[in-house]
């Protein structure tokens, strides 16, 4: 997989280069500004974006400005946004265009290479991966919007663990409950934001996206 990288930090750069080439990515560009990131894209045509949101000369939102202009002349690039901080603005700014592909990731709660590379490549593949924080603030005082104001507790969680990047598997796991009511809890909750039948993969982006946005898709 073809990667493309812009953080400022010298040597944040160099070990996220170096830990990408570990785990077969090929890191085809790593740049510090967000200028030079639109470049790298133009230039070698990525699988994958991995951009820090504060970026020179402001340190404000550089990186996601970035972001969206490379998915504008990119459709459907796949981006990974590292941030120090939640920044809901930012995300909600991301996931507007409710095409998928997007990851938002707390710099200080990525604890292992494993879980980083399973985050690139659900990304990579059209999913979205977002910090269980990031969540939780994007959804603050949402939960009674239409339509997930019919989807039931349990419906919420399962949701919940979607948007995080979790498999049915991994879905039944966190909940203890069975595989089987895994899929009736997704089902369910796919018949309620009126997600109509389609390849169930796009159906799960889509649904993640209607949470994250606490907004309805008819």
């Amino acid at each position: 997989m073809r990667v493309v990288l812009v953080e400022d930090l010298y040597l944040l750069r160099e070990g996220l280069t170096h830990l990408l080439t570990a785990h077969g990515f090929e890191v085809v560009a790593a740049v510090e500004t967000s200028p030079e990131l639109l470049t790298a894209v133009r230039e070698h045509r990525p699988d994958l974006a991995i951009v820090d949101v504060r970026l020179p000369p402001t340190f404000t939102d550089e990186g996601l400005q970035a972001a969206h202009e490379a998915r504008r002349q990119n459709p459907g690039l796949p981006v990974l946004v590292l941030s120090q901080h939640v920044e809901t603005l930012y995300a909600r700014e991301l996931l507007a265009d409710g095409s998928g592909s997007i990851g938002y990731l707390l710099k200080d709660r990525v604890f292992n290479a494993a879980q980083f590379v399973d985050a690139l490549r659900r990304v990579s593949e059209g999913g979205t991966v977002m910090d269980p924080e990031v969540i939780s603030k994007l959804v603050e005082n949402k939960a009674h919007q239409e339509p997930l104001g019919t989807l039931t507790a349990r419906e919420r969680e399962v949701l919940k663990l979607m948007a995080e990047g979790c498999s049915n598997a991994a879905v039944s796991q966190r909940l203890h409950i069975s595989d089987g009511a895994v899929s009736k809890h997704i089902a369910s909750v796919f018949t309620k934001l009126g997600l109509a039948n389609s390849n169930d993969k796009n159906r799960r982006v889509l649904a993640v996206l209607a949470y994250l946005n606490s907004a309805s898709l008819e």
